[in-house]
């Protein structure tokens, strides 16, 4: 299939970026501002990728009252800097660039408020490589990885057979929910089978297998 005027969507954290390590310590952060136990390292590989409030909620098992003070605490650590902790996966630049060439149109499409995913983009070096960025509110309005789908679906309506790439199940039901196949990033940080159950259209083990994925979905 050719590329030329696919449009073709990513995540970010996990997917293009490993983050992890600007997140885990703001989620240490707020965790210790609320006085809750230190998270482990299972619950903080599971805060990434989700939608920060039901992170907190859900993995963590912050009262619903309390979410908001949590998030709060979360941002005031990430954006004094922890957010700029990223470093770009190995073969992104490339499988973005070969995307480019072949005529695809590229995006972003993240549960990460919106600016600070630009940041993150911005800082990393990849932002030039997408004609738009698709993130959450900072007043979780928009905070669900479908709603950020519409959002880059909306914003390139000429796109022809759109896919995405992401690392966690929700990248791929938020997907679906759109009708949108989804190529699941293995190197992320979902755990075994993850992907797999949650109806990736394929598995990509590493971004140069992305390419040959996307020729294969649509």
């Amino acid at each position: 299939m050719t590329l030329a005027g696919r449009l073709v969507l990513f995540d970010l954290d996990g997917t293009l970026v490993d983050s992890s390590p600007g997140i885990f310590s703001s989620v240490r952060h707020a965790a210790r501002e609320l006085g809750l136990p230190a998270p482990t390292d299972a619950q903080l590989r599971a805060m990434v990728g989700p939608p920060l409030q039901d992170g907190f909620a859900l993995v963590l098992g912050v009262p619903v009252g309390d979410v908001g003070r949590a998030v709060a605490a979360y941002r005031e650590h990430y954006a004094a800097g922890a957010l700029l902790d990223v470093t770009v996966h190995d073969g992104i630049p490339e499988l973005l660039a070969a995307l480019g060439r072949g005529g695809a149109a590229l995006a972003v499409a993240t549960s990460k408020p919106e600016p600070f995913a630009v940041r993150v983009l911005e800082h990393a070096g990849l932002l030039p490589a997408f004609a738009s960025v698709h993130g959450a509110t900072l007043d979780g309005s928009v905070r669900h990885k479908d709603q950020v789908v519409a959002a880059a679906l909306a914003a390139h309506p000429g796109g022809r057979d759109p896919v995405l790439v992401g690392d966690r199940s929700h990248d791929v039901l938020g997907a679906a929910a759109h009708g949108v196949p989804c190529i699941g990033a293995g190197w992320g940080p979902a755990e075994p089978g993850e992907l797999e159950a949650a109806g990736a259209a394929a598995i990509a083990a590493t971004p140069a297998d992305v390419l040959r994925a996307v020729g294969k979905t649509g």
